[in-house]
């Protein structure tokens, strides 16, 4: 389909000035106060800030409280039904604030963006009389005009998907300023097409971001104080960039023109894609621009890790030795079922491979249990899959059946919902075993933590992350400039320390701050560089 930005071209340019149903000032915001709402998923927050980035251009203004709002815009997620009802259940209590609107003032204006406004469109709007804007996750460019439209007293939709998209010249306005960490959508949309999974059908066909906006706004970030960067996907590590563009300035060498190498036993409904700049060639660039911040990368698909992205891993300090490996369930027929593209022999043999080059990884991951035609046997091997392998942290679900999708056309969503909810907390009960193992294991070493604020649980504790991910607290007493100092500094937000863990959940790690440090000085020094 065409750009957003031609829209209303029928083969000529078209000048937005002539068309004769619009405002004049169709792009003025003209101050009006928007105030944004972010249910599911980080890459929805990352749509956050691109739609405020776009609004603040064209003479938005935001503000924190609900009350000061002229308009009001709820980034929705449709992943799973719950998270549905949650918004519509919103929308019911938007409709008495809509109602309370003092008469001297514009009438608030609802929109609903994201994922949900993408699946059921116009269904929105009949529901739900008070809803004004629907927008799907391609037509965030579109967002002044439509609302410019509602000012006729009529909802305004656009939940076009497109083919090319991915707002590379748009640079996201962070909507916490003071934050060290922050996320970076490398590409949009995703082909794999699992049975379960409604992404393909909200989000659209997969297309890579050109790596030269990326490596641009890294840089950005960079200058902004950022210390620790996620690039962001569906399909992550599938990145492929084919624009025209990002060759100039790369080495022929660079692009490679061989249909997509995948890991041994893994394979896809879609036919091998050629060409382009890959997912470690981008790992390789974005680390090189500052080698103080992390890069961590989600969510990925196991079957895009070839060893080419295991070795970058392995040789930048600054790439973080934490993987999310999505199982999904530890089932083969279940997995046939869902069409994962592996069997669980295949996994258990990419976990042993991924081990095996970085000994130390921190590994997390997604299940699903409840699946279509699931039994309890199929169930079990789920449970003896995650005794196999401990993750150091788990997303575990009970399965929603999606409109659109595979298994609604194809399977019966015959688990009783009892019994998923069971088979839930005993996947729950499970991992958490396994978690609290591989955190006790870290009790007595010494690790780089990234210092991000308060602990929410004491007002003289800190909270940070460290090497894998993982959640610790410490005491926020001042500690030494350096390794053997005896002159000491508060710690702040974006400082790395280095921490010896004394107890563990197995949610967190617990632990005393030695002293300050750097990631490459951290890396070199005492740990050597990995």
């Amino acid at each position: 389909m065409p750009h957003q930005d031609n829209l209303f071209s029928q083969g000529q340019e078209t000048d937005l000035d002539s068309i004769p149903y619009l405002n004049a000032d169709i792009s003025d915001g003209r101050n009006r106060n928007v105030y944004f709402e972010t249910y599911g998923c980080q890459m929805n927050v990352n749509d956050t800030e691109i739609a405020w980035s776009i609004l603040q251009k064209n003479g938005f203004l935001k503000v924190n409280d609900i009350a000061n709002a002229d308009v009001v815009l709820v980034v929705t997620c449709s992943i799973r039904e719950n998270a549905e009802k949650k918004i519509w259940n919103r929308l019911e209590q938007l409709q008495h604030l809509k109602n309370r609107r003092p008469k001297n003032k514009t009438p608030l204006k609802i929109g609903l963006l994201g994922c949900m406004a993408e699946r059921l469109k116009r269904k929105i709007v009949e529901r739900s009389k008070i809803v004004d804007v629907v927008a799907g996750p391609d037509a965030y460019r579109d967002l002044p005009r439509l609302l410019s439209e509602t000012d006729s007293g009529q909802a305004a939709i656009n939940v076009i998907l497109s083919m090319d998209e991915t707002y590379a010249d748009v640079i996201p306005v962070r909507l916490n300023q003071e934050a060290k960490s922050a996320f970076v959508s490398i590409m949009r949309g995703c082909d794999n097409m699992c049975s379960y999974c409604i992404v393909p059908f909200t989000r659209g066909r997969e297309r890579s971001r050109p790596i030269s906006s990326i490596l641009e706004e890294v840089r950005s970030l960079s200058g902004q104080g950022v210390k620790e960067v996620t690039l962001l996907g569906q399909n992550v590590n599938s990145y492929r960039d084919t624009s025209e563009s990002s060759y100039y300035g790369f080495g022929v060498s660079d692009v490679v023109d061989e249909a997509t190498s995948m890991a041994r036993g893994f394979n896809t409904i879609y036919k091998s894609k050629k060409g382009g700049l890959r997912f470690s060639y981008l790992l390789k660039k974005v680390s090189e621009i500052d080698p103080e911040m992390r890069i961590r990368f989600t969510s990925p698909h196991p079957k895009d890790f070839p060893d080419e992205v295991l070795h970058m891993i392995k040789e930048r300090p600054n790439i973080c030795n934490q993987l999310h490996l999505p199982a999904q369930s530890g089932n083969s027929d279940v997995l046939h079922r869902m069409r994962r593209g592996y069997t669980r022999e295949a996994y258990i043999e990419l976990v042993d491979h991924v081990q095996r080059i970085l000994p130390d990884v921190s590994l997390s991951s997604d299940f699903i249990t409840g699946f279509c035609g699931e039994t309890e046997a199929e169930h079990q091997d789920t449970l003896s899959l995650l005794r196999l392998i401990k993750y150091n942290y788990a997303f575990l679900f009970a399965y929603s059946m999606r409109q659109k999708t595979h298994a609604y056309h194809k399977m019966k969503d015959d688990v009783p919902e009892e019994v998923k909810q069971r088979r839930l907390q005993e996947i729950i009960s499970i991992s958490r075993i396994g978690m609290a193992e591989m955190n006790a294991k870290q009790i007595g070493t010494q690790q780089l933590v990234l210092i991000e604020g308060k602990s929410k649980k004491s007002v003289t504790a800190l909270a940070g992350r460290n090497d894998g991910n993982i959640r610790v607290i410490i005491p926020g007493d001042p500690i030494a400039v350096e390794v053997g100092s005896k002159v000491t500094r508060p710690m702040q937000p974006g400082d790395y320390v280095v921490v010896k863990v004394t107890d563990s959940t197995s949610q967190v790690l617990k632990g005393l701050p030695l002293y300050h440090s750097t990631l490459q000085g951290y890396h070199s020094k005492e740990n050597g560089i990995r």
